[in-house]
């Protein structure tokens, strides 16, 4: 039978395919419109099953933090390349799984996963970029006796989440300071919020490497371990976020910054954690 343009086109805006796609899945269909969505889906499984093995490095980070700062979302989602990445196909993918995410508060990829209409977006984007698309990590919060603030860097292939202790109500000052905090964690990539939280393996192994370095240098067995920890300290000031050098004004550190915003308001707010998700990378 022979198919119309109207038909490609109604098609097209149920699924978002190409025309020839459409044309061609009408075609197989002969005119059936349900069964030429069934095709094109299928394409889509399709797709998804020849490139499972590809590397999807590339992608958007996305956040999403409510009105009143009391809940936060982040997202990574990924595809093979940068082309696909920029196309407004893929952006409105991403943004609708943040919005997802960020509404219903799945508690991993597999909860997330079982809403239907998703996994067939999912599906149905795959077989139009012809790339395998992932929803690759996502962390989601929600505290009524803290605020979120969030920051992502040009380009979302880097965002961060920040979460402030101790606040009933966010203020513009708070605000402020706590977008500052983020583009801090985004520019200075610390790995954690204080000190005490570097895990002791990690301690163990820098001292290690202290310790050897200052042997091959001919320092004496017993100024070693005094030289380690001096080196172990200049490792905090440059890994725990509280101890860096705020980036905006290198006469004080983060904990000074916030410290000082507690003498101001009479306040006692405090760095709880935060996450920071760079594309592809968890390490990043």
């Amino acid at each position: 039978m022979s198919i119309t343009a109207s038909q490609v086109n109604e098609l097209r805006k149920k699924t978002g395919a190409g025309m020839m796609d459409c044309k061609k899945a009408l075609t197989e269909a002969d005119g059936n419109m349900e069964k030429a969505i069934e095709i094109l889906r299928k394409k889509g499984a399709s797709v998804a099953a020849k490139r499972a093995e590809k590397s999807a490095s590339e992608g958007l980070v996305l956040t999403k933090v409510s009105a009143d700062k009391k809940s936060a979302t982040i997202v990574e989602v990924n595809c093979e390349t940068d082309f696909v990445a920029k196309g407004n196909d893929f952006n409105s993918f991403a943004n609708y799984v943040l919005e997802n995410i960020h509404k219903n508060k799945p508690v991993n990829l597999d909860a997330l996963l079982k809403d239907e209409q998703l996994k067939n977006s999912l599906t149905d984007l795959m077989g139009k970029v012809g790339e395998k698309v992932e929803i690759s990590r996502f962390v989601n919060e929600n505290d009524d006796n803290a605020i979120f603030i969030d920051y992502v860097h040009m380009g979302s292939k880097l965002g961060v989440i920040v979460k402030i202790g101790n606040v009933a109500k966010a203020t513009d000052e708070l605000v402020n300071l706590g977008r500052d905090i983020a583009m801090q964690i985004a520019a200075m990539k610390p790995i954690c919020v204080r000190r005490e939280e570097v895990p002791q393996e990690v301690v163990n192994k820098e001292i290690e490497i202290y310790k050897e370095m200052s042997r091959k240098e001919g320092k004496p067995e017993q100024i070693l371990e005094k030289i380690s920890q001096g080196k172990l300290n200049k490792y905090y000031q440059e890994n725990c976020l509280i101890e860096q050098t705020y980036i905006k004004d290198n006469t004080k550190t983060v904990d000074k910054l916030i410290n000082e915003y507690n003498e101001r308001n009479k306040s006692d707010i405090n760095i709880v954690h935060f996450h920071r998700l760079h594309l592809s990378d968890e390490n990043k």
